[in-house]
């Protein structure tokens, strides 16, 4: 199972599990791990722009809070870091 087939749960509170990567596609000695999803603190309760995040070591998930069970966003960690890096440089609206 990824991410993307994890998050049907539906709630921002319950956690995904990811696949290992070092876990082949014959279905043996397969390790999962659970990652939470973090909703932004820049988010409202107002339905608007609302992300969530989840960490894990080799990558970062991004979802649309509204939508959990719709498409996810993985990046690296190091992109993760230089999009808040560039984001946080910038003007608020």
């Amino acid at each position: 199972m990824n991410v993307e087939q994890a998050t049907n749960a539906g709630s921002s509170r319950e956690s995904a599990w990811v696949k290992s990567s070092y876990s082949g596609s014959d279905g043996g000695n397969c390790v999962e791990v659970a990652v939470a999803w973090t909703k932004s603190s820049y988010s409202g309760s107002g339905g608007g722009n609302c992300v969530e995040v989840a960490v894990a070591p080799e990558r970062v998930h991004v979802r649309d809070s509204k939508d959990p069970s719709g498409p996810v966003l993985t990046v690296s960690p190091e992109a993760w870091t230089s999009f808040v890096a560039f984001a946080s440089a910038q003007e608020p609206r």
